[in-house]
Formats: C-alpha cells, sequence, structure tokens
C-alpha cells in the first residue's frame, strides 16, 4: 500500500503537470456538462445521488485524517478542518444532505473564490496516484460542481443579500477561527501570519491590515460571482413591456 504511505513520491506537485492538466480538464468537461445538460438532469431521480457524493465525500475526509493519524502528522495546529477549502468541505456536504439554499448562498462564493485557487494552484505534496491525491483532487472538484450542480439543474440563485450572508458569516467565522490559532499554536486561514512562501497577501499589507484587505477582496469579487450567477429578468421584462404596447 504504498499508495497510501509518506514516503511514496513524496515530492512537492508539480503546477501544470500532465496529471494536474488532466484534472483541470475533467474539471471543464464535467462543469460543461452540467450545464449543456441541465434540462436533462432535473428531477428528484438523482436525490439518491446527492446522498452519495455527500457520503463519498465524509468517507474520504474521515480516511484522509486516519492517514494523516497513520502516518503521524495530524496535528491540532494544522490538521482541524478550520481552512476556508475544509469549511467549503463541509458546507458541501451539508448542502447535499439538506438542500437548504441558505448553505448555497455562502457555498457558491467559498467555492468558486477559494477552491477554485486551490484547484488551480494546489498546496500538494504527493503526485499521482497517492491517496493524498485523489483526496485533495476529489474534495475540491466536488465543492465546485456542487453549487454549479444546484445552480443549473436544482435552480437555486444568488442575490444581494447573498452577499451580505457571506459578510456575516466570514466576520462570524473569523474571530473564532483567531482564538483557536492563539490556543493552539495554528495559522487557520492565515490569520496569524502571511504564508512563508510568496502569495497575494504579500501585495495586501502588513499584518493585520492584510485581513481588512483580503475580506475587502473577497467580498468585491463576491458581487462579481453574484452579477454572474444571479436570476435575470431583463428579457422577460422587455417581452411584457412589448407585448402591453398597442
Amino acid at each position: 500500500m504504498k499508495w497510501f504511505g509518506p514516503s511514496y513520491k513524496n515530492v512537492d506537485f508539480e503546477m501544470f503537470s500532465i496529471s494536474h492538466f488532466i484534472v483541470l480538464s475533467v474539471f471543464l468537461l464535467i462543469a460543461i456538462t452540467i450545464y449543456i445538460f441541465r434540462e436533462h438532469l432535473k428531477g428528484k431521480r438523482w436525490r439518491h445521488v446527492e446522498i452519495g457524493v455527500a457520503l463519498s465525500l465524509i468517507l474520504t475526509e474521515s480516511t484522509y485524517h486516519f492517514w494523516m493519524i497513520k502516518n503521524g502528522s495530524w496535528h491540532v495546529s494544522h490538521a482541524i478542518p478550520l481552512e476556508l477549502c475544509s469549511i467549503s468541505l463541509l458546507l458541501t456536504v451539508i448542502l447535499l444532505l439538506t438542500r437548504k439554499k441558505v448553505i448555497y448562498e455562502i457555498l457558491l462564493f467559498t467555492a468558486l473564490l477559494g477552491a477554485s485557487q486551490a484547484l488551480i494552484t494546489p498546496s500538494l505534496n504527493y503526485d499521482f496516484p497517492h491517496f493524498r491525491f485523489f483526496h485533495f483532487f476529489y474534495t475540491h472538484l466536488m465543492i465546485i460542481w456542487v453549487p454549479l450542480y444546484f445552480t443549473w439543474i436544482v435552480g437555486y440563485r444568488p442575490t444581494i443579500w447573498s452577499v451580505v450572508k457571506l459578510f456575516i458569516f466570514l466576520n462570524v467565522l473569523m474571530p473564532i477561527i483567531m482564538l483557536i490559532n492563539k490556543l493552539v499554536g495554528g495559522n487557520y486561514m492565515y490569520l496569524r501570519h502571511k504564508p512563508d512562501s510568496a502569495s497575494l497577501l504579500d501585495v495586501l499589507g502588513p499584518y493585520p491590515w492584510y485581513i481588512m484587505s483580503l475580506e475587502g477582496l473577497l467580498i468585491s469579487l463576491s458581487i462579481l460571482v453574484w452579477l454572474i450567477f444571479r436570476k435575470r429578468t431583463g428579457k422577460q421584462t422587455q417581452v411584457s413591456i412589448s407585448q402591453s404596447i398597442p
């Protein structure tokens, strides 16, 4: 079971390698398929698939934590699921199990703005076919595919109030994570200090100002996501007006 151990191909994942390009191609292919066949995929018959995907995500994430414990790499300073993508994964499971729209309203933004970045620039030490490779990409792909599915198939759409809910969610979450960071010596969501390697945070100012800059950037990009995915009524309004004119 070398593919499950700590020593198998323990090298930094090479961005835009063949395996990475294959994953990105699969991501685009499935996303485009969901959109093209959106009318054919509607109906209650897919409910069991939603439950199945939720259970598979729970199993995959549980196996990942077992893998860390088995290999002696699990520690409260970095292994608690408090990163934005880990929180998005939890929201994904909850959305699939409950279909609560308020969960969708938050997940759509955290997935498209957080998980998509992780998908393009993965922080990964194991390449194909190691378990960690499959865990990382399967969970991140599902984090993005699920809100797209709920947008195009189920019919959920964000509103401007969805951006407000995201803002409230983040500002309730941040002080909690800051406290946990202090207690366990962690740096979840980079709320304690910037990452050691070069990142976007380097251009957002020093600590703690980059946190507010990052939040402002996230809200601005969330408004852009809302503009793209909101429910459009312009054409319907135009038709109604034209029909009312004698």
